[in-house]
């Protein structure tokens, strides 16, 4: 990844790469990691609450700014896997009412499970319990399929208390280009999970084309989609053929696309006849039907687009990124006011453990080191 530097001016004075980061600390590091972690997250809760906890992690500004203070680079996606596994170690090993389920490969598929497990221990209903698994799948399948941005989730991490509070911490890669991106969920304030659902994006680039069918100006398609459905598999498979031969063909060369969002060879017929079937009225109904996957939902948004006129959001979502930069899929600044607010949060956090006088001066060294170097990056 490359990253300007500007002069006041404007003018670029140099470019630093950035590769993905796979998430390997070593363990002192992740040792040390676990211990300020839990420190930091039992004065959180003990002086704001839980769910103060749920707002910071939720916040991809503040979450970058603690995993820095705790010893990784700003610039660095791998702070995304390692935090969140010392998060889940040092909550596991000290009961402050929230845990962290999920992970890394093919622990972030065991969250159902853990909950079910973890229900019992904090005597969570049966309602509750299928609420917080399928916010789990619905956050997930979200990220890999109705936003279609070119990565795919290979983190997913769960937070939730014991009343039954939750965020989601969740990290894709671009496997072309080795690039990450962050998304970050948070429970009490989402109304849908299929328009503007997240609390924050932090990504490594903006990318200039995206497929974002979570986009508030989406709506229209998404209705559409659910009138094709409506119409039954075999009129659909009719259009389809229909479009391919003709306006879609020109359509499709008029507009062109990624690679990933470039219209499905096969479509799952068997998914849509079940929506067809049910008659599923609200399209996140439809996003949970098992072989929903981007494939179908693309061929279904870009039929939409040609028949009713309408049209899909092709801007990123994205809004803060890992690192300063500017044009040309550099991202964009992340807000310094913002990070002014996290930083000065999280001091005043650190000021209160009771930890060694020079292991204090260290982590409030490192939060005002982040700040002072992101106001000369931005000059």
């Amino acid at each position: 990844m490359e990253i300007s530097h500007r002069t006041m001016a404007g003018r670029r004075t140099g470019i630093a790469s950035l590769p993905l980061h796979l998430g390997r600390a070593p363990p002192w590091l992740f040792e040390r990691m676990k211990k300020l972690s839990s420190l930091i997250t039992e004065a959180i809760i003990v002086e704001y609450g839980r769910k103060e906890f749920l707002r910071r992690i939720s916040d991809p500004i503040w979450f970058q700014a603690m995993g820095c203070a705790l010893g990784y680079d700003w610039h660095s996606s791998g702070l995304t896997t390692v935090l969140t596994a010392a998060l889940r170690e040092a909550l596991m090993e000290k009961d402050l009412g929230v845990a962290v389920l999920g992970g890394k490969g093919k622990a972030s598929r065991k969250v159902p499970e853990e909950l079910v497990k973890l229900a019992v221990r904090y005597e969570l209903s049966q309602q509750k319990l299928e609420d917080l698994i399928r916010a789990s799948k619905l956050s997930a399948k979200v990220d890999n399929a109705v936003l279609q941005d070119g990565y795919r989730l290979y983190h997913h991490a769960f937070f939730v208390t014991e009343e039954g509070y939750w965020a989601v911490v969740q990290q894709g890669m671009n496997p072309k280009v080795r690039l990450a991106r962050r998304y970050h969920w948070l429970g009490e304030k989402i109304t849908s999970f299929v328009d503007e659902p997240h609390s924050g994006l932090i990504s490594e680039r903006i990318e200039d084309l995206v497929f974002d069918l979570t986009a508030c100006s989406s709506d229209p398609v998404r209705r559409a989609s659910l009138d094709l459905i409506a119409e039954g598999p075999n009129r659909i498979k009719r259009m389809l053929k229909e479009a391919t031969r003709g306006p879609l063909s020109k359509y499709l060369e008029e507009k062109p696309l990624p690679k990933y969002v470039e219209f499905p060879k096969r479509l799952d017929w068997k998914a849509v006849e079940k929506a067809y079937e049910m008659g599923v009225s609200d399209y996140q109904d439809l996003v949970e039907i098992r072989g929903f996957g981007p494939a179908t939902i693309r061929a279904l948004a870009l039929l939409a687009e040609l028949i009713e006129g309408v049209e899909v959001s092709r801007k990123d979502p994205a809004r803060y990124s890992f690192a300063f930069g500017g044009k040309d899929g550099v991202p964009y600044p992340v807000n310094l006011r913002r990070m002014d607010e996290a930083i000065s949060f999280l001091s005043d956090i650190v000021s209160w453990l009771e930890i060694k006088p020079d292991e204090k001066r260290q982590l409030l060294k490192r939060l005002s080191n982040v700040l002072s170097n992101k106001r000369t990056e931005k000059r």
